[in-house]
Parts: structure tokens; sequence; C-alpha cells
């Protein structure tokens, strides 16, 4: 490698580091995270308690949700576009350490007592060791995270705002 192409190389290099700039193959720029989106994700959310749960509720109607229509509506509400399904949606964003969560980050879990890692829920981190989503018969509800069946049941939580 010459000289010059040594220098350009560090320079880039030099250039990432100093603007937090990583490349992955992903583009993070897309998915920097914003406190005052996360507020108004779970404001929105808040309007929605006890809204019935319905599995394969349609994404055009706010009578009843099933998790991923849920989630889809309210970050909808902040410009942001989610896929359909929690599956789908478990692909968007940038992954996030269970350690490292933020208000408005999703959480991805697998179906209670399953061992596999098959997604079949979704939850909005809602801050202070609370989930805000939808199952069963609470409906649109907040629940704990830490230390409950929930958290045991995560596989992966991405952020995407």
């Amino acid at each position: 490698m010459t000289l010059k192409k040594r220098i350009l190389n560090v320079s880039l290099a030099v250039a990432f580091v100093f603007t937090g700039v990583t490349v992955t193959g992903q583009d993070q720029a897309a998915y920097a995270y914003s406190a005052s989106k996360a507020d108004k994700v779970i404001e929105e959310g808040k309007d929605y308690l006890h809204t019935p749960y319905k599995f394969g509720a349609s994404s055009s109607t706010t009578k009843y949700f099933d998790c991923s229509s849920f989630v889809q509506r309210v970050y909808k509400s902040v410009g942001v576009k989610l896929l359909r399904s929690s599956r789908q949606q478990a692909t968007q964003g940038t992954k996030v350490l269970k350690s490292q969560l933020k208000k408005g980050d999703l959480i991805f879990m697998r179906s209670s007592g399953s061992s596999s890692n098959r997604i079949t829920h979704v939850a909005i981190y809602a801050g202070n060791n609370k989930i805000l989503h939808t199952y069963g018969k609470p409906g649109v509800t907040f629940s704990t995270f830490k230390g409950s069946n929930w958290e045991k049941r995560m596989v992966t939580a991405r952020r995407v705002l």
C-alpha cells in the first residue's frame, strides 16, 4: 500500500472515531436515539391503556391491538415506520444490550416456557423498569420488566428511535 493510501485510510479512521460513525453495513445514522421521540411514543401508548388485545388485529384499527400492531401504531405517530409482525420488527434498528436499554427501545420475547428463540411478542421499554405492551386480558398495559417472566423470555432488543 502506498504512503498516500495509508494516510487516507488513517484519516478516514480518525474521522469516523471523532464523529462516532461506525461502518457496520447498517445505516446507523437512521437510528440515532431521540429521547424526545421516546417520550412521545410512551405518551401516545398511554392514550391506549386498557384497549383490548386481539391476536392478528388489523393495523388500521385502534379498537383493539395485538402486540406488534400496537407498537407499529405508536411509532407511526412519531414518524417511524415499522414492519407488521414482531419477528419483522426485530430486524429493524440497531441491536441493544439489556444493560443499555433506553426508553423507547423495543424488547422482543419468546413464548413462555419455550427454549426456542422464536420471537412471539414485542414490548416498548418505558424506563424505570417498566414495559408498555399489550397481551391477553389486560390489553394495553405497563408491566414490570427486570426480575419478571418478561425479562426471562427476552430474545433481543432493538433501538429504532
